[in-house]
C-alpha cells in the first residue's frame, strides 16, 4: 500500500497540485518495484512529435505502456521527475498531468527546467518509479 507523506511541519500542497503531487511517498515491502528510464516524445515508429503538448502526451503514453508491461498503471507511480526545456511549458505540463495522471495516490514529483535534453528537438523527458 502506498502511503502519502504530508506532515503538518511541511507546507500543505497548493490546491492546484492536489491529486498530482505529494511531498513524499512510502511503500513497505513492495511486491514489484519498477524504475523507468526517462521517456521522451518519440512514438514507437521513431517519429519525434512536434511541439510540447504532443511530446508530453507521447512521453506519458510511453510511460503508461511500460507500466502496463510491468502489470501496473499510473496509480502505482511513487515518484516522477519531469525535465522540461523551458519554464513556459509548465502550465501545459500541469494541465496534462491533471487530465491524464490524477488516478490513485499522488506521487512525489520533481520538475526541472533545463537548458536542453539529449537532442535539441526534445522538449520533455519523464522519469518514473512505480511499485505495487
Amino acid at each position: 500500500m502506498i502511503k502519502q507523506l504530508a506532515p503538518h511541519a511541511v507546507r500543505s500542497v497548493p490546491t492546484q497540485f492536489q491529486g498530482i503531487y505529494v511531498h513524499g511517498t512510502q511503500i513497505d515491502d513492495p511486491k514489484s518495484l519498477v524504475f523507468l528510464s526517462g521517456q521522451i516524445g518519440i512514438s514507437p515508429d521513431g517519429e519525434t512529435k512536434v511541439g510540447f503538448e504532443q511530446q508530453c502526451q507521447q512521453a506519458m503514453q510511453n510511460v503508461e505502456a511500460l507500466l502496463e508491461e510491468a502489470g501496473m498503471d499510473t496509480s502505482n507511480i511513487l515518484r516522477v521527475v519531469y525535465y522540461v526545456t523551458d519554464a513556459c511549458y509548465l502550465p501545459l505540463l500541469s494541465k496534462a498531468r491533471q487530465a491524464r495522471w490524477k488516478k490513485g495516490p499522488a506521487p512525489s514529483v520533481t520538475t526541472l527546467v533545463i537548458s536542453s535534453l539529449a537532442a535539441p528537438e526534445l522538449l520533455i523527458e519523464i522519469e518514473v518509479t512505480a511499485a505495487r
